[in-house]
């Protein structure tokens, strides 16, 4: 199975770059949503010749042919299509070994938390010839992303959990976001202490004791509604009265329950400004006193 260091990326995006320079890309597939939405904001909306079923940002992406998704994309439409090059997210199912097999090239990339994030706008950008704007893009997700912590800066913290997994209409089978994850960083930028946060996997089970335990002053719950695009307001409503049953709930008492179904909270590409502006807003409502 190919897993590769940050080294060996960076080398191969040099590999990559020069590749670049002599026969400039022109169908790229998109393994992931985040891969998606990154070469759109790089500029290479044009290149891109397949994308996974979920990739629905920007709009016009939804237009491009499908490859299947992240755990199980469909090794013969990839090929179908004829790419120059495909990337991917490191992942369990040995996507990049299988593709190599076939003759294709492949660029792998991390996007686990935020230093990883911006590694993979350079490796991206150096490989498809748009170093610049990878720089560029860089250094405005960096900014944006500074002006909410200096936001936050001056207000209390508070404790949060953000649920990204929970059987259907339950509380239970509950998934939420530990240390590792890029979330756990984009919460902590927006003033947030995830009560989660000694956990050390990226997203950990947990059970309703450790919540109640635990007593998060702000519970954001995305649990059962992955498939952003149907969740309708009822069903969100839904989901806050679940937590309206534990009254001992710091949350609960305050009415602090967040039902969120938009895939800027589980997409690690350049819209991760939006999602922490977003926990800010839901963290620091307006009447927030200052310290």
């Amino acid at each position: 199975m190919v897993r590769r260091s940050f080294q060996l990326l960076l080398a191969a995006a040099a590999l990559a770059g020069r590749f670049a320079v002599a026969a400039p890309l022109q169908r790229i597939v998109s393994t992931a949503p985040s891969i998606t939405e990154m070469l759109y904001a790089l500029g290479l909306g044009n290149e891109v010749a397949g994308v996974t079923n979920y990739c629905r940002y920007p709009p016009e992406a939804r237009l491009k042919p499908k490859i299947g998704d992240y755990t199980s994309p469909n090794i013969e439409a990839i090929a179908a299509l004829k790419p120059d090059l495909v990337i991917i997210q490191t992942n369990p199912v040995r996507l990049a070994e299988r593709l190599q097999a076939l003759h294709l090239k492949t660029l792998e990339i991390n996007q686990d938390d935020l230093p990883a994030l911006y590694n993979s706008f350079r490796v991206v950008g150096a490989a498809t010839g748009t170093e610049a704007t990878a720089r560029r893009l860089v250094e405005d997700t960096q900014s944006k992303l500074d002006q909410v912590r200096r936001r936050a800066a001056s207000l209390p913290r508070v404790r949060v959990m953000f649920v990204i997994g929970r059987t259907p209409n339950r509380l239970d089978g509950l998934v939420v976001v530990g240390k590792a994850s890029y979330l756990n960083e984009i919460m902590q930028t927006a003033g947030g202490e995830n009560v989660f946060r000694d956990a050390p996997s990226q997203y950990p089970s947990v059970s309703l004791e450790e919540v109640l335990a635990r007593n998060p002053e702000v519970i954001v719950d995305m649990g059962d509604m992955s498939d952003t695009v149907n969740v309708t307001a009822k069903h969100q409503r839904q989901v806050v009265n679940l937590w309206q049953r534990m009254g001992t709930i710091a949350a609960v008492k305050q009415h602090r329950i967040f039902a969120v179904a938009s895939d800027i909270f589980v997409v690690p590409g350049p819209r991760v400004v939006d999602a922490a502006q977003a926990f800010f807003g839901m963290l620091h409502p307006p009447n927030t006193p200052d310290k």
